[in-house]
């Protein structure tokens, strides 16, 4: 049988209604604040059952249910609240079930006194019948450890069995006098329990009675208005009694306190009131969960009634509380219902919370990535939804991230926003070519082609060319700019270009002037490879592109006798395009021979060209123009280590020391250094000259003979270190005098 859960409505802050006015079926509230929590209703065995008896308690454990009834009957269930066994324990009502960790004994304990613990699989155990009734019964969580047969019953006593060696059970008083035990909670060593005076916390370990924690609202009948316990952590016990919320925390004594007291002791951590009674209270993380019972007071008839049972989760604080949500839920039969119908059990571990009452049982639970998304998508928060799918992809099981998407493309075309939805389908329909024709059909029957066509897929993966070809055939009939644009940028592989060319020229014939389809008409033809026919239509319409259309596919033989047409209407381009063929050189070279200033503005770029492919000519254009710049011709022969052309600029920029540095240093030529010194006429070249000559014997000597007429060559002979030798001292020094007789007078 396949499993099946109801999903029911709740009203989230439920406003006063009377019984009269309710509706099981009311609608869910459309607030804007996201729901915590979402609810179903176990159907399946839960609703037979339910029809002819009534649920009286129930005990959780993560693989299974356990249902007591009115009629005495104990059902297991899995999860889902299909039956999987039965149990006829009793002719009236069950009151308590409790199940050990394993999930393998149960007690179980009915109000005619009896009371059963055994083995689910070995049917070994007690049976035990008292002369009252037993209102609760509590195994060992570890029962199924043989060191751990014991386990707790609630009467008007607390009584403790535990098997001995000779697999006798032994029962021990724990407490007696103070009314009925209507609960009782077991964790580790500590049993927690309540009667009609409070919650007393009992150390099986030490035997000892740690603490009684008094009832807070005596004037509430106990019976009436049960107390509510469960064990947040192994020395956390929470209780919650009436309108009263108490977090007890056991704390173990300082030895030198113990004395005659018990070696433990409960501090009251936690202390706050509710504005409703409490029907169950459990944990969620930090949380609470807590089921409160509802009377309200109608307005017209000034008559109490039972309204719907509230489920809330709460933030708790040292002395207050914060509510995080509340949902009034509607269960079968809440009219009629007390408090001490409603029962909440959980699951540990699990954030799975069970609303038990005489005619339902409900299932409320942490709401999912899916349930967020559903809340979302019911709000239209398409973006939103999509982005929650995308981060929970993983998680998601009952939501699509590209059927959402499509849904949010729909949402937008619908709200007129059609360039975003376009947008949106690059994203969404990927590389579902399938998804992208539906919805260029789509755009098509909305008339909104043009706000898609920007962004079909054009590269690797494609539409059918149909596609494309419908989109521009449109186009050509209504939109002759868009038409053209899609030409400009679509690759002409997307489509039969013939064809669309075709049915271009058709349009041409009726409209021959129009510019827009002639300079379309050569993109075609551009992308055919017909570049004649192409450069043809530009120089018409005298369009540059041509200029790139020739330099591109190599067409100047297609242009010698175009020159002037296309220096006319941009001489700048001609001329630029006329230096990007392979007699780019030559061109300017000449024009610069015939006439030094007629060029000048592209002076910056001959030095370029110079410097790439006819260095000689660098030099003389560099001494001839007048119109060059300086400091971008240094920087490009800098670059290149042009060292004569770098020597010349700097020269000509006056930086004459720098330059003879680098003819010293980087030629190492003496004969141009002391040449270059004659040029410039300069004591001070002389001078770094002979600095940085006197350590050099070949430098040395070409000094001397040449340095005659323009210095005093005894200034460089004081300079030579004593011992240095210098290749040809002898002639040097023979000419110098020579030249001294020469220029002395007689």
């Amino acid at each position: 049988m396949m499993a099946e859960t109801q999903a029911f409505p709740v009203a989230r802050e439920q406003a006063e209604e009377s019984p009269d006015e309710s509706n099981e079926e009311s609608e869910e509230d459309d607030s804007d604040e996201e729901p915590k929590l979402k609810y179903e209703r176990l159907s399946n065995g839960v609703s037979d059952i339910l029809q002819e008896d009534a649920a009286s308690c129930m005990t959780v454990h993560e693989k299974f249910l356990a249902l007591g009834t009115h009629n005495g009957k104990v059902y297991l269930l899995d999860i889902q609240g299909n039956m999987t066994q039965k149990f006829d324990i009793s002719s009236v009502k069950i009151n308590q079930i409790s199940l050990d960790d394993s999930g393998e004994n149960v007690g179980i304990c009915s109000e005619d006194g009896k009371v059963q613990v055994f083995g689910l699989y070995s049917r070994e155990g007690l049976h035990e019948i008292f002369d009252c009734p037993i209102k609760i019964v509590a195994v060992h969580p570890q029962f199924a450890k043989s060191n751990c047969k014991q386990f707790v019953t609630g009467g008007n006593k607390l009584l403790l069995y535990e098997r001995t060696w000779l697999n006798r059970w032994k029962t021990t008083v724990l407490h007696e006098g103070e009314g009925n035990i209507t609960n009782i909670k077991w964790r580790g060593n500590l049993i927690a329990w309540a009667n009609n005076m409070g919650v007393k916390i009992y150390d099986i370990m030490t035997r000892q009675r740690i603490t009684n924690v008094p009832r807070g609202d005596t004037s509430l009948r106990p019976d009436m208005y049960p107390c509510s316990l469960f064990w947040k952590d192994n020395l956390t016990l929470v209780v919650g009694w009436g309108k009263s919320v108490k977090v007890c925390s056991v704390k173990e004594r300082h030895a030198s306190e113990v004395r005659d007291l018990p070696s433990r002791y409960v501090e009251i951590v936690s202390q706050f009131d509710t504005e409703f009674f409490i029907s169950g209270i459990a944990p969620l993380c930090d949380q609470f969960v807590m089921l409160f019972y509802v009377k309200e007071t109608s307005d017209q008839k000034n008559k109490v009634f039972c309204a719907r049972p509230r489920f809330d989760i709460i933030q708790p604080h040292p002395d207050s509380y914060e509510e995080v949500s509340s949902d009034a839920i509607t269960v079968r039969g809440f009219q009629e219902n007390e408090c001490r119908d409603y029962r909440l059990e959980y699951a540990e571990g699990e954030s799975l919370f069970y609303i038990i009452s005489p005619r339902d049982v409900v299932l409320a639970k942490e709401r999912d990535q899916d349930d967020h998304i559903d809340w979302l998508l019911g709000r239209k928060k398409y973006e939103e939804a999509l982005m929650a799918a995308e981060i929970s992809q993983k998680n998601i099981k009952r939501h699509d991230i590209q059927d959402i998407g499509i849904a949010y493309i729909a949402h937008l075309l619908e709200k007129g926003a059609y360039d975003t939805a376009a947008r949106k389908c690059q994203k969404i329909l990927g590389k579902n070519m399938k998804l992208w024709e539906e919805e260029v059909i789509r755009f098509k029957k909305i008339g909104q082609l043009k706000a898609i066509s920007r962004y079909l897929p054009r590269g690797d993966l494609r539409l059918k060319p149909v596609i494309y070809e419908m989109i521009l055939d449109e186009f050509l009939k209504t939109d002759h700019e868009s038409f053209a644009t899609l030409i400009r940028e679509w690759p002409g592989d997307l489509y039969n270009g013939k064809s669309i060319a075709k049915a271009l020229k058709g349009y041409l014939s009726r409209y021959p002037e129009n510019r827009t389809l002639l300079e379309a008409l050569a993109e075609l033809y551009t992308y055919d490879q017909r570049y004649d026919q192409a450069l043809e239509i530009y120089l018409t319409l005298r369009n540059k592109e041509a200029f790139e259309l020739i330099h591109k596919h190599d067409l100047f033989s297609s242009i010698k006798d175009k020159i002037v047409l296309l220096m006319d209407f941009d001489k700048e381009k001609a001329v630029d395009m006329l230096l990007d063929n392979e007699d780019k050189i030559s061109f300017l070279h000449k024009l610069f021979k015939r006439d030094h200033h007629r060029g000048q503005k592209y002076h910056e770029k001959q030095i370029h060209l110079y410097a790439e492919y006819d260095r000689p000519n660098l030099l003389p254009f560099l001494r001839d123009s007048i119109h060059c710049p300086l400091e971008k011709a240094l920087e490009i022969c800098h670059q290149r280590n042009f060292v004569e052309e770098t020597v010349f600029l700097l020269s000509r920029m006056g930086n004459s020391r720098k330059a003879l540095q680098m003819i010293m240093e980087e030629l190492h030529n003496v004969d141009k250094a002391i040449e270059f010194a004659k040029e410039q006429d300069d004591s001070e070249l002389w001078e770094d000259l002979i600095l940085y000559s006197i350590d050099k014997p070949k430098f040395i000597n070409g000094l001397l003979n040449n340095i005659g007429t323009h210095v005093d060559p005894i200034l460089l002979i004081h300079r030579i270190k004593e011992g240095m030798e210098i290749p040809n001292l002898r002639d040097s020094l023979v000419k110098i005098l020579q030249d001294y007789n020469l220029q002395s007078p007689h």
